[in-house]
């Protein structure tokens, strides 16, 4: 017979999901950092951009897949960037996005990204019609 789940699973997610955010909020604040190597900072941006934008590329509502970039994708590509950026200035940051954390209550949102997921969309949706429609 099966054990039954226990209670301490809900508390993981929730200590992995902090670490999950305050990993994007360092990784924001490594791109904004002069250390940080030219394909890092644009690896960074991506993440971060995607990450803290309010449009997801793959929506939530679709099964299974909707779920997959946030809980494979942005921590791949987290783990990545941080990989990508020296030491000393991810210490750096890491202390900037504590800090940053105690003051404020919600996390950045990025616009920009989400009008660029938008055109994407928008680039498909084109994309199918053209390619579905009798010529």
């Amino acid at each position: 017979m099966d054990a039954a789940p226990t209670p301490a699973a809900p508390g993981r997610l929730r200590q992995w999901a902090r670490r999950l955010k305050a990993s994007l909020l360092t990784l924001w604040f490594c791109s904004r950092h002069p250390g940080t190597p030219w394909g890092a900072r644009l690896l960074a941006v991506l993440v971060v951009g995607y990450a803290f934008s309010p449009i997801d590329l793959i929506p939530d509502f679709i099964p299974v897949l909707g779920y997959l970039d946030d809980v494979v994708l942005v921590p791949v590509g987290i783990w990545l960037a941080l990989r990508m950026i020296p030491p000393a200035v991810t210490e750096e940051c890491r202390g900037r996005a504590e800090a940053w954390q105690a003051t404020h209550a919600q996390r950045p949102r990025n616009r920009a990204a989400a009008v660029v997921i938008v055109l994407l969309w928008v680039l498909l949706a084109w994309l199918a019609w053209h390619w579905l429609t009798p010529r």
